[in-house]
């Protein structure tokens, strides 16, 4: 059955997670399952960036993947990195069954400012369509509005709408038609 499933990676807040789900069940047309919490493979911590490498995160949560999953978002609270970029919101496999996304720059403590959960909630609901959109093989939007455009920083992160744009909207339309067999 396709289901999106989601999991923690390493610890996460529950109230995180409940946003997840929520917003996935909102936006998607599949059952949202939680899995138990793994952990990020050892291999994925960079002690001279003090971060760790996303690749090998979602590596671990290909490992993982059940069978006949839609897909399966990883959130965790780590510091996330690639070798070229310093760091990273979120990552996934254009077209493929895997997204991750990381909390740990969408809280306003890590700029020095006071917990705001609900910008936090809305923070995660905007990356988390942008991941798993790539998944359904949406790419980057130049429409600043769109949850697909890029962000590089939290300026962009909180200019896009928690929503994506009419193109991907429609893409995104005749994807789920052609899994669910319509």
């Amino acid at each position: 059955m396709n289901e999106l499933y989601v999991t923690a990676v390493g610890h996460v807040e529950e109230d995180a997670l409940r946003w997840v789900e929520a917003a996935a069940t909102e936006w998607f047309p599949f059952p949202v399952r939680r899995l138990h919490a793994i952990d990020a493979p050892e291999s994925s911590w960079d002690p001279a960036r003090r971060q760790y490498h996303s690749v090998e995160i979602m590596k671990a949560l290909v490992r993982n993947l059940p069978k006949g999953a839609a897909r399966l978002l990883g959130v965790t609270g780590y510091d996330l990195s690639i070798p070229l970029l310093t760091f990273l919101f979120g990552q996934a496999q254009l077209d493929g069954p895997v997204a991750l996304v990381s909390i740990h720059r969408l809280r306003q403590e890590f700029y020095g400012m006071p917990p705001d959960p609900a910008l936090l909630r809305e923070r995660l609901t905007k990356e988390m369509l942008h991941e798993l959109g790539h998944t359904f093989a949406l790419t980057h939007r130049s429409r600043q509005s769109c949850a697909m455009s890029l962000s590089t920083h939290i300026e962009l992160v909180d200019t896009k709408n928690a929503g994506w744009c009419e193109v991907c909207g429609a893409h995104l339309a005749r994807r789920f038609a052609s899994l669910k067999g319509v």
